[in-house]
């Protein structure tokens, strides 16, 4: 699987619409059980950024056709990474 870390920050409109945020997080796991891609974890931040999404799919279409939905809602914007872990960092760095 691979994994994608989600850096948002929310649009005004998100932003006047806060105190929906963790419901509309919620209905976002499931839309995405739904599309195959497995939330890992979600945490709001106090930062530069809003919050994050780790999440992860067999399928990379899987994953950013769902974060594309996401920013299409208008509520936030993403900055996504591919995130690996050390096993998978080694394979390509040997």
């Amino acid at each position: 699987m691979k994994r994608y870390i989600s850096l948002f920050r929310f649009t005004e409109q998100g932003a006047k619409a806060i105190k929906q945020s963790t419901t509309r997080a919620k209905d976002f796991a499931n839309a995405a059980a739904k599309a195959g891609v497995n939330i890992e974890a979600q945490y709001w931040t106090v930062g530069a950024y809003d919050g994050l999404l780790i999440l992860s799919a067999e399928k990379e279409s899987d994953a950013l056709r769902l974060l594309v939905a996401l920013a299409a809602a208008g509520n936030l914007t993403t900055e996504t990474l591919q995130g690996l872990s050390a096993t998978e960092f080694d394979a390509i760095a040997r």
